[in-house]
């Protein structure tokens, strides 16, 4: 029998300190994605990625940038019409 079968799968996920405080942050950062927020029809990513690292000094820059993209992925899901375009 092969042996992975019978054994139990190891967490694959990462961040777990990420998807603690997600719900979070995704409701602070949210409207940097808004096309009504745009600067020079340029996006705000950039400032979403401010707030989180003045909010949140301990996540790491790989763990920033997980949780700006996610939320920004999230943002697109729930409101495709009104999501900034680009990046």
């Amino acid at each position: 029998m092969d042996q992975s079968a019978t054994e139990p799968q190891a967490e694959r996920r990462k961040y777990h300190h990420v998807r603690e405080i997600f719900d979070e942050a995704y409701e602070v950062i949210a409207p940097f994605f808004a096309r009504e927020n745009r600067w020079g029809n340029a996006t705000l990513d950039h400032l979403a990625y401010r707030v989180v690292r003045d909010r949140y000094p301990e996540l790491s820059f790989e763990e920033v940038h997980v949780l700006v993209v996610a939320s920004k992925r999230v943002y697109t899901e729930l409101r495709p019409e009104g999501a900034a375009s680009g990046g």
